[in-house]
This record gives C-alpha cells, structure tokens and sequence, in this order.
C-alpha cells in the first residue's frame, strides 16, 4: 500500500499538471460513470493529502475521494492514450492525462465528510500546522506494540510498513515493546524522523532511510538494494553492526529488526 510521501507527491504532481483546467473527467470501467459526469468540465481547485486519502477539489463541484488501498494506482499517461486495463477516473487537460485503476475508495463527497474522514486520523507529518505533541499523546495512549501503534493511522496518518519497520530501527528500539512504555524523548524522535524522511520520500518519490554518508553517495542515488536498513532483509546483515536482520509478526503483520541495535 502507498505510504503518506506517495500520496502528497501525487496530489503535488496533479496539481502541477492538471490545476486549474478545465479537466475532462470520464470513467471507461463504467462504474464510476455518473460520478465522472458531474466532475467534467469543472476546473480542480486543488489535490491536497491527508495521510493515505487524496481529495480533489473542484470548483463548485463536489470533492473526489480516492483511497489507493492495496492495489490501486494512479499514474500520468501520454495524452491520446487509449483505454488500457479497467480504469475506474479518467482525468485529462490539454497536455495532461492521468488514471486511476484498482482503489479501494473512489467516491464524491463534500467538505463535511472530508472534516469527518481527517477528524478519524492522527496527525499527519506533512501538513502544515501537524503537531508532534499530538503523535507523542496518541502513542502514549496505546498498550500495543510499537510497531503496531505506527500503523494506526488514528495514531499517525500517513505511515506503512516500510517506514515503521526502518522507524523503530533508527530510535533503537525494539519493535515489540509496549507503545506506551516509550519515553517522550524517543517519541518526539520518532515524529521528527516522520517530518524529515516523509519530506524526503516525497522529494525522491521513493523511501530512502539510510544515512547518504554510509553508502557514500547522495540518497538521490542510492541503489534500490542500499536503499532501507531492516525492511525486507531478514537474514542479511545489519548495514551498521553485521547482526542478522530478524522477521517476527507482530499484530499479523511482518516486522524486521536488529536484536543487537534495537535493544
């Protein structure tokens, strides 16, 4: 699933691309055919994210609702690109068209439900005004393992697996312990980690945690494999004390850790 970087750099680019129209709105699966109607034509006031959600805005018009989920993709075409794949939006300017396939929420909503939808979520690292002494609140309230609480998205909005794993591996900490055990300091840590390495992500348009300095190179070219230090490398060594990365299911999902650096 698309973590919050992904997000926000999609609604940067379609606001770059398709602000302000008019943007032609069609939906070629079918399903989302009438919705598609009352949007075209309209001009897109503006793509903004919260967490995992993406909102378009249209000038009076209602807002889109679009949550990625599992499989969903919504990816820039060469303009005059013809119906490929069951493609639920269809968005198109003059010199712009973008798709979206497989979401688990495509819908129309107003500004209310949008208040509702953002009012369930915890605070965001990338929107302005996003309070750490919220984050460091809501994690002090969780008895689950810490691994666990960053996947909350009432805890924290925008945060997957590929994050908290390399989160909890830069404060040192064991993924494991208790959320509420977790000192405000190391906290507050794991909100500022959020703040920079989300606005990195977003920058890059790919997660990249290692320290550029340890691989030598910038993190703009840092090698896909050189990218993460615990993510999805269980039985490889640690990339700063040579200790096998382990994978242990927390919640029913996978985690990754150093036994020896996340004591």
């Amino acid at each position: 699933m698309p973590e919050g970087h992904t997000i926000h750099r999609l609604a940067k680019d379609l606001n770059r691309s398709l602000r302000p129209g008019p943007v032609q709105a069609s939906s070629p699966q079918g399903p989302f055919a009438t919705e598609a109607r009352q949007l075209d034509g309209l001009l897109l006031e503006r793509a903004h994210a919260y967490g995992k959600h993406l909102f378009l805005d249209f000038a009076d018009g209602p807002t889109v609702h679009i949550h990625l989920g599992l499989i969903g993709k919504m990816r820039p075409k060469e303009p005059g690109t013809g119906i490929e794949g069951a493609i639920r939006l269809r968005l198109e300017s003059d010199d712009a068209l973008w798709d979206l396939t497989g979401p688990m929420t495509c819908a129309l909503i107003d500004p209310a439900d949008v208040a509702d939808i953002t009012a369930s979520l915890g605070p965001d690292p990338l929107r302005r005004g996003a309070r750490r002494e919220e984050f460091v609140d809501r994690l002090g309230r969780r008895s689950i393992p810490l691994s666990a609480a960053l996947l909350d998205q009432s805890v924290i909005a925008g945060i997957g697996n590929v994050y908290r794993s390399e989160f909890c591996y830069l404060v040192g900490i064991k993924p494991s312990t208790p959320a509420k055990t977790v000192r405000v300091e190391a906290a507050e840590q794991i909100w500022d980690l959020a703040v920079d390495q989300l606005r990195l992500g977003v920058k890059l348009n790919r997660i990249v945690t290692r320290t550029p300095s340890e691989v030598g190179t910038t993190a703009g070219r840092i090698d896909e494999d050189n990218r993460l230090y615990v993510y999805k490398r269980e039985g490889e060594p640690c990339h700063r004390c040579g200790t096998e990365i382990r994978l242990s299911e927390i919640a029913k999902r996978k985690s990754w850790h150093c036994p020896t650096c996340q004591k």
